[in-house]
């Protein structure tokens, strides 16, 4: 088992032990967080995952895959910038029309998280 698949399944037990945690609830919460973040601005997924007091970053991005496309899924990102995977071309039209900040690179583009990162 990987590091941070085991610091996900330990992080949502602490979800869990704290008598918080119900997939629904947590599902809920997420898209809740999500549904708040202004246009312009991101947060990664392991941000979220420690707004709700969780290190489940990866159960954030199964929330998202599930059930993000009824809020502003390309607002979530990985922690270093990149968008939802596969969903790249999509997510930039929507950072282009809100004025995301990015990192343009001969690679491709990245969020800048400075200057995008939401703080709630």
């Amino acid at each position: 088992m990987s590091r941070a698949a085991d610091n996900d399944r330990r992080g949502l037990r602490e979800y869990e032990a704290a008598g918080q945690f119900e997939a629904d609830a947590f599902a809920e919460a997420v898209l809740d967080i999500v549904a708040q973040i202004p246009p312009g601005l991101v947060m990664s997924y392991g941000g979220i995952a420690a707004e709700l007091g969780s290190r489940a970053s990866r159960q954030v991005g199964k929330v998202m895959a599930h059930y993000g496309s009824e809020v502003p899924w390309w607002r979530v990102v990985h922690s270093d910038g990149r968008p939802a995977d596969g969903h790249e071309d999509e997510a930039l039209a929507s950072y282009r029309a809100e004025g995301t900040p990015l990192r343009h690179s001969p690679s491709g583009y990245r969020i800048a998280m400075r200057d995008a990162t939401w703080r709630r």
